[in-house]
């Protein structure tokens, strides 16, 4: 099994292995990860931490493992009316959905009562496979 303890911070070489994880995988700090491909995979890495895609992460024997954002089945809310959106984002902020914000989508979890909530805001919703990078979070340390 490999242990990864340490991100590497600037490194620009080339690594052993990259491994594909989803957002919720990405905010695991200490996990077994058991992939087709790899070798058993252990993160014991600081509490709190959140992998970014393209973060560079170190075993104690030396390999380099390089993290990247999988891609996942979305919502993909849009409008023409960019208070529509923003009430959207609003109305999915008092539910603590994870959510990714950008200027002209919002993107989240699949999720029927949320999809069934957003038809009535005047948004559209569409599903799509995309890496997902939602918002952290004002609390958490970056």
């Amino acid at each position: 099994m490999l242990i990864f303890q340490h991100r590497l911070e600037g490194y620009k070489g080339s690594p052993h292995w990259q491994l594909p994880l989803t957002a919720e995988e990405r905010h695991r700090s200490r996990y077994r990860f058991d992939k087709e491909g790899f070798p058993p995979l252990f993160f014991q890495l600081p509490r709190g931490t959140f992998l970014q895609a393209k973060d560079y992460l170190q075993a104690d024997s030396g390999e380099i493992l390089q993290i990247l954002a999988a891609p996942e089945t979305l919502l993909h809310v849009s409008s023409d009316d960019p208070l529509n959106l923003l009430k959207a984002a609003y109305h999915l902020g008092n539910r603590h959905v994870s959510l990714e914000v950008n200027q002209d989508y919002l993107r989240l979890a699949p999720d029927p009562v949320l999809e069934d909530m957003l038809a009535t805001l005047n948004v559209t919703v569409e599903t799509i496979t995309e890496p997902f990078f939602p918002e952290r979070g004002a609390f958490h340390a970056h």
